[in-house]
């Protein structure tokens, strides 16, 4: 995780109102970089590749846009569902939240307010995370598997924003993204978006184009959902001055 010392999150609160909430997972639901390190080394060898040298690029980008470079053999659906999904089973002690999800997960789910999971693995790997760690489990989830290219290409946030019910960009959406590519993939498709600062330096968060950036999730709350208006209201506080 980066190092915080010489950046000012102070920024004063804002409250906001948006149609709906997009996350990615990893790096800002939860953090299983130690389970993602292993999965990597143990393909490496299978492959024959350094897996600190697959780990210098994969975060953030889809398994099989990693192998179809290092080994297209093994680029299809049925191998990395099955290989991922594995993660969770192997490795579920090695996962942690990121602070602040869980609370506001579960609020978004008590109010019954839009949110979806936009992420870059595969659903086995989401839902199997999920169990594992009890979280709440989003009605909607646009996995690696269901778009043509992956972040920063933007479809899977244009999906996932559809699948809410905000069809051709309609609505202000809010998207929560740990990674550079996932931040353009948010503002490519017209969305505002936190970044968070857990896993990249906050300048590469700051060049991709981050509306906010904060430390966690726990600088964002939700003050309220509107039925009627079809509003959530999110307070950011604490962001990067």
């Amino acid at each position: 995780m980066p190092h915080h010392e010489d950046n000012d999150f102070s920024a004063p609160a804002t409250t906001l109102d948006f149609s709906a909430l997009l996350f990615d997972m990893d790096g800002t639901i939860i953090d299983s970089t130690p389970a993602i390190v292993k999965y990597w080394h143990e393909t490496g060898r299978e492959i024959g590749v350094d897996g600190d040298v697959i780990l210098e690029t994969s975060h953030g980008r889809r398994s099989i846009d990693v192998l179809r470079l290092l080994a297209p053999d093994r680029a299809n659906w049925d191998y990395v569902c099955a290989a991922e999904g594995q993660i969770p089973l192997k490795h579920g002690s090695d996962a942690v939240e990121i602070p602040g999800s869980r609370a506001l997960l579960s609020h978004l789910e008590t109010l019954g307010a839009p949110w979806a999971i936009v992420t870059s693995g595969t659903r086995p790997l989401v839902t199997g995370w999920l169990d594992v760690m009890k979280l709440a489990h989003p009605r909607f989830l646009v996995s690696a598997e269901e778009v043509q290219e992956g972040k920063p290409d933007p479809a899977c946030y244009l999906l996932g924003a559809e699948r809410l019910g905000l069809k051709g960009g309609e609505g202000e959406v809010l998207v929560l993204e740990d990674a550079p590519a996932g931040v353009r993939a948010g503002k490519a498709a017209g969305f505002k978006v936190v970044g968070l600062a857990t896993t990249h330096e906050v300048g590469k968060l700051r060049e991709a184009g981050a509306d906010w950036i904060v430390r966690d999730l726990r600088s964002v709350t939700v003050e309220g959902w509107d039925g009627k208006r079809r509003v959530v209201r999110v307070r950011i506080a604490d962001a990067l001055v």
